[in-house]
């Protein structure tokens, strides 16, 4: 996928699973929209789905400093990216 779709993907999901209102892409997560660790692990469930593939621990743990949605698409590329 490249970066334009994954941003319209990941849009998405933060507009309907989590309910997000225009959701800035520097937006810190926690700090604006309330993201919880719950919302990390929906978040990461809905990523294996649009990657087709399992993440494993060491990947999931990857995710835990992500705070923005410029983040969350940095992790996905560098996944892919890891994962060809």
């Amino acid at each position: 996928m490249t970066r334009d779709q994954l941003q319209t993907e990941i849009l998405r999901i933060c507009r309907e699973t989590f309910e997000f209102k225009d959701p800035g892409l520097d937006d810190d997560l926690r700090e604006v929209h309330g993201f919880d660790s719950i919302d990390a692990i929906e978040l990461l469930r809905e990523i294996e789905v649009m990657l087709g593939t399992k993440l494993t621990r060491e990947e999931k743990e990857g995710a835990m400093t992500i705070r923005t949605i410029n983040q969350v698409l940095d992790y996905i590329q560098a996944l892919e990216s890891a994962r060809t």
